[in-house]
């Protein structure tokens, strides 16, 4: 192994194995904290997806309001079944003074597939809000996989500045988490 008797050789070698155990570390890290769903307390991460009509929306655009980040679908019937009740609570504190924000907001991010099957629950439900997001891959959404979101409905609740209140309010918990925020 004459090659390995040169200094540069060796040097080359040791900063080859260095940067592989750096690139499996960070690896390994980064799929870790995919396979984690958001705490609350932290940060939600920012959502980039395209609505209905091709135009990207963003979560981090609606800082300033309180947020419901809601996962459903089409296909799914308990999540169809929540959507009146979202709906209400929609109407009833849109615009409502909160300790963590001015406003409350859904930001619906739909794990459909079939568009026309998602632009028809979204009018059939009444879901009048502006901001819905998908980007049509179902499970494989990248908005799902940020957030480890492995059933739906699944929601986070969010203030003015991105920060998780809660997580998975529905029905009664959600409607007793808003009336408790208001001013």
């Amino acid at each position: 192994m004459k090659w390995i008797k040169k200094p540069t050789t060796i040097l080359l070698v040791a900063a080859l194995s260095l940067a592989a155990l750096a690139f499996a570390e960070r690896i390994t890290e980064e799929s870790e904290n995919q396979n984690n769903p958001v705490q609350v307390g932290e940060k939600a991460p920012d959502i980039a997806l395209k609505d209905p009509e091709g135009k990207i929306r963003k979560l981090s655009d609606l800082r300033g309001k309180v947020v419901l980040i809601d996962f459903w679908a089409s296909w799914c019937r308990p999540c169809r079944m929540e959507n009146p009740e979202v709906v209400k609570l929609y109407k009833k504190y849109k615009d409502q003074q909160f300790k963590y924000g001015d406003g409350f907001t859904v930001y619906s991010v739909s794990l459909d597939r079939n568009k026309q099957d998602w632009t028809k629950a979204i009018e059939q439900d009444g879901l009048i809000w502006p901001h819905h997001v998908s980007d049509l891959k179902m499970w494989n959404s990248q908005a799902a996989a940020r957030y480890n979101i492995t059933a739906i409905p699944a929601t986070y609740l969010i203030d003015e500045d991105g920060i998780v209140l809660a997580r998975n309010l529905r029905g009664q918990a959600l409607k007793n988490a808003l009336a408790k925020m208001a001013k």
